[in-house]
């Protein structure tokens, strides 16, 4: 019986662990830029915070038009100064580069995808 209950409790306690760093770990972070293509709140039971940046491709060769590539990304809710600057930088149509994380699993009440923004930086090159 000691030993039953000693395997449930490291099983538990193993469980909660990975559940932990599945939540909380980011397994990539990187920078994407391009232009805002809107941000807006979503979600019947949980608001979250979800937007779209406009990625410009350039063909290999000279004088092709663009390739329209498009980043969702999610912004975390306790973030409101993030948010309301992506709002205004959304409006003007200027060229950012936004920093994000990556996690390991998607939850409801966090966002619709894995990638969160962490940082924008607007572009000083227009």
């Amino acid at each position: 019986m000691k030993t039953l209950k000693k395997i449930l409790l490291l099983a538990a306690i193993t469980a909660i662990g990975i559940l932990a760093f599945l939540y909380w770990g980011s397994y990539e972070e990187g920078v994407m830029a391009g232009r805002i293509l809107r941000i807006s709140q979503k979600g019947v039971i949980f608001k979250t915070y979800e937007a779209k940046l406009s990625i410009e491709s350039f063909g290999a060769l000279r004088g092709t038009s663009p390739i329209a590539e498009t980043f969702d990304f999610s912004v975390e809710r306790r973030n409101d100064a993030l948010v309301r600057e992506l709002e205004q930088i959304a409006l003007s149509g200027e060229r950012v580069n936004i920093h994000y994380i990556k996690r390991y699993i998607r939850v409801p009440w966090r966002g619709n995808t894995k990638y969160f923004a962490i940082k924008v930086e607007r572009s000083k090159k227009q």
